[in-house]
């Protein structure tokens, strides 16, 4: 796992009330249906209004007919478009979105690149509660400045 200064000692356990937000929203942009409705599942439990694309073509294709989110948790291996493709494209876009890498690898030098791309974190696929509680709270946070 790597970001701006995410560690596990970080990831404090947080009750889901802690963090439950209803004006989040959040895309979940991966080709497995299994880690969609895994991670879909997990936000909507914070109370985020979720929505999700199977590729990074279909997540730049949304934020360019004017769709937002506070959170994109962008797989990186995917057909069509993988996540570095389109968190670049986003970025150069001028989006503003907390995007999260979610990868299969979690070698530091997979990371790295991936991280490059514009990522505000990455972490190793699926994600606990415990790192989506970390990152909601982080994004309200940052919602508060």
């Amino acid at each position: 796992m790597s970001g701006n200064g995410a560690s596990s000692s970080s990831l404090n356990m947080i009750s889901g009330e802690d963090v439950v937000n209803n004006n989040l929203s959040a895309l979940v942009v991966d080709d497995s249906p299994l880690l969609r409705l895994l991670h879909d599942i997990h936000l909507k439990k914070y109370g985020l209004k979720v929505q999700v694309a199977e590729n990074g073509k279909v997540a730049v294709d949304l934020f360019h007919l004017g769709a937002s989110f506070d959170l994109v948790l962008m797989d990186k291996e995917m057909p069509v478009m993988n996540g570095v493709e389109a968190t670049k494209e986003l970025r150069a876009m001028g989006v503003t979105s907390m995007i999260v890498g979610v990868t299969s690898k979690d070698g530091p030098g997979e990371q790295q690149a991936f991280m490059e791309a514009g990522l505000d974190y990455c972490f190793e696929k699926p994600l606990t509660p415990e790192i989506i509680s970390f990152l909601l709270e982080e994004l309200n946070k940052h919602n508060k400045d």
